[in-house]
């Protein structure tokens, strides 16, 4: 098969463009001939930002471009990942002028969300869900902090809504999760065409030891993802040292606060894949205290790779991947006492602990593999591409 993967690179590299390098990579190893059509947003520096705002909505420059690179290869099948901000969804009008079928991952919540997160103030947030023009996010500014910017995001969801791309213009949708998949179907993206297709973790690290003796957290130190309700419960966690594997905007805060409250934890910084799959062998628990819905954390598909059990949030993704008392323990979102008190639990009960992280690796060789995900992907271009000949 031939299949054009299309993918608009964030400023700072994250989870979206990981699987689609991933994606890639194993479509090429099975054999299909892939072409790639990738933007990045590290080039809008010195854009004009009414030029970027305009091109957000509708880029004439990523169509002419688009169609000179189909005509060149001849796709059966055309995969988007990420559109946002320099590809646009005129791209979708492009390709189906040129009768190709179009698929779309929804990594994230920005067609029903302008923050994309569906979270505002440290909470949950789905007011603009179901909205034909979300403008309650660009009141709050709810991306980057900035209703300018916001404004832009909420423009171009409105517009397209309006036009009726994200009925017209894409075939198939793929939500990582059933969580996902009701909340764009409650946003009005088509129920029939969203499939679920969950991340997936390749080469299989196999599982470790864990006997290290320590407690694991993997992500980026900000606010949604728990970092703040995860001190808060260490500091009534004496005697069970916590390694924070992770950078970002709230890192200093963190340190500050670890070192007047005397909380034992050591900041590793980011550090390479091969080294985090390490830790996961030898760490005896993943702590992963994210306030939002969450898309499909990866880190939780590698720590059941590695046979580690996980502590969550009972909340989106994760109260749906992670399966209490199975493959982990589940706690009430932004709860310090209850995390602290999860944790403890299940330190303290060795057996448990191995046992979880025994199912952790069986979910992980029923659920997330490369041949499994990939026999997903297979089932939802062929669907794309009959939907594209009636």
């Amino acid at each position: 098969m031939r299949i054009l993967l299309i993918h608009n690179r964030y400023t700072q590299p994250g989870g979206e463009d990981a699987v689609f390098e991933a994606e890639r990579a194993l479509l090429e190893r099975m054999g299909h001939r892939v072409v790639t059509f990738v933007e990045d947003n590290a080039r809008l520096d010195g854009v004009n930002p009414l030029k970027a705002a305009v091109e957000a909505v509708w880029s004439r420059e990523t169509q002419r471009r688009l169609k000179r690179l189909i005509e060149k290869t001849r796709p059966d099948v055309v995969h988007f990942h990420n559109t946002f901000l320099r590809i646009s969804p005129a791209a979708y009008y492009t390709v189906k002028a040129m009768g190709l079928p179009v698929v779309q991952t929804l990594h994230n919540y920005r067609l029903v969300c302008p923050g994309a997160l569906l979270m505002r103030d440290g909470r949950v947030c789905e007011t603009c869900v179901g909205r034909k023009v979300p403008w309650p996010g660009a009141v709050h500014g709810c991306w980057r902090g900035s209703r300018a910017q916001t404004a832009v995001v909420a423009a171009m969801v409105a517009v397209h809504r309006a036009l009726g791309t994200w009925e017209r213009k894409v075939d198939r949708y793929i939500a990582l999760t059933e969580v996902a998949r009701r909340r764009f179907a409650e946003g009005g993206v088509p129920a029939d065409r969203i499939a679920v297709k969950p991340n997936f973790v390749d080469p299989d690290p196999g599982a470790g030891a864990h006997d290290g003796g320590y407690a694991l957290f993997v992500g980026r130190l900000s606010a949604e993802k728990g970092v703040r309700t995860l001190l808060e419960a260490w500091k009534g966690l004496r005697g069970i040292p916590l390694r924070v594997v992770g950078d970002g905007p709230l890192r200093g805060e963190m340190e500050e606060r670890a070192r007047d409250g005397g909380v034992e934890v050591e900041f590793m910084g980011r550090r390479g894949r091969e080294e985090v799959l390490r830790l996961m062998k030898d760490a005896r628990v993943l702590v992963f205290p994210s306030v939002w819905y969450e898309g499909f954390p990866v880190t939780l598909a590698e720590a059941f790779a590695c046979g580690l059990p996980v502590v969550a949030s009972r909340l989106g993704a994760m109260a749906e991947i992670v399966e209490d008392g199975r493959t982990g323990l589940l706690f009430k979102p932004g709860d310090a006492q209850g995390l602290a008190e999860t944790v403890a639990a299940l330190w303290g009960d060795r057996r448990r602990c191995e046992e979880m992280g025994r199912e952790a690796r069986s979910a992980y060789l029923a659920r997330y593999t490369a041949d499994a995900n990939y026999e997903r992907l297979m089932a939802i271009y062929r669907q794309a591409i009959a939907e594209a000949r009636a």
